[in-house]
């Protein structure tokens, strides 16, 4: 298991479908998320378990992540348990609401590590964010430093969040503009990496609108996607990686303002576009985010 850097895309298995597991890792998702929460009944999780154990070991050359249960389930100490392990790739908690319960799960990672014999810190936490608490915390959250850091990122659940609001998720998606600004803004104030966004689920043959509702998510900062169907994951690939004329264009930047900028001027056009330092370093993270992705 590499480590991971970007995330485009993260694809949803239930975990108790290990059948689906072997068949997710075989698609262009970036990563892999075995479901234990939502998609597992209550009565099937300490079952559902073991599966999920064996293809965490035997997808260990893959990014394989975990939604374990809640902090406040009798489900979550016994999933940490099973669960954590060195071929875990990150673990995702769900309704995560305070930096209190990233403390928690520091504390109970750390025991679990020293235990198994890993280095600290080898389990990172995707946190979920999905109630208006959680929304309105989002920046003491991502500021919360854990000793050893532990917060790779925080991903936003709109389907919990709109039931905790008492509102409908549309196509156009006016009513989650608010918390999808709030999370980029608080990842970039914090200087942690972008959020992931909420997966995509009023209409799996609605292409157009899965387009459309991640382009939105880019727009607000977000570098990639939860996926909940195989069919969403070249959409979401494609419109969170750069462009082909994006990447030509941010190599010409790139090297006539290194000539530009040797002869003591920092001031550019390029194709008739004003070019400065902002626009430069944006060129430079693009060209960073095509190698990571190629």
């Amino acid at each position: 298991m590499k480590e991971i850097e970007f995330i485009r895309t993260a694809l949803f298995v239930p975990g108790n479908r290990p059948d689906r597991v072997d068949k997710a890792v075989t698609t262009a998702a970036d990563a892999v998320i075995i479901d234990l929460e939502d998609a597992v009944p209550h009565a099937l999780k300490a079952e559902t378990r073991p599966l999920v154990r064996d293809k965490l070991l035997q997808h260990a050359d893959h990014n394989i992540m975990v939604r374990v249960n809640g902090l406040d389930t009798e489900f979550f100490d016994a999933d940490l348990d099973e669960l954590a392990l060195k071929e875990l790739c990150h673990i995702i908690i769900p309704k995560i609401e305070r930096p209190a319960h990233l403390r928690e799960a520091n504390r109970r990672l750390t025991e679990i590590e020293e235990k198994i014999g890993i280095p600290l810190g080898s389990i990172s936490i995707i946190a979920l964010i999905e109630s208006a608490l959680g929304v309105e915390n989002a920046f003491r959250i991502v500021s919360e430093k854990t000793e050893p850091d532990r917060l790779f990122t925080i991903a936003f659940g709109s389907a919990d969040f709109a039931l905790d609001m008492g509102i409908e998720i549309t196509k156009s998606g006016e009513e989650i503009a608010y918390p999808r600004a709030r999370l980029a803004l608080a990842c970039r104030a914090a200087q942690i990496k972008p959020p992931l966004d909420t997966p995509f689920m009023i209409d799996l043959n609605d292409n157009e609108a899965l387009e459309a509702d991640a382009k939105r998510a880019k727009q607000f900062g977000f570098q990639g996607k939860l996926c909940i169907h195989p069919r969403q994951v070249e959409i979401c690939n494609r419109v969170f990686s750069p462009t082909k004329e994006e990447i030509e264009y941010a190599q010409k930047v790139v090297r006539a303002f290194g000539e530009a900028e040797s002869s003591g001027t920092a001031a550019i056009q390029v194709e008739g576009k004003f070019v400065d330092y902002p626009v430069v370093e944006r060129s430079r993270r693009i060209l960073r985010i095509a190698k990571l992705i190629n």
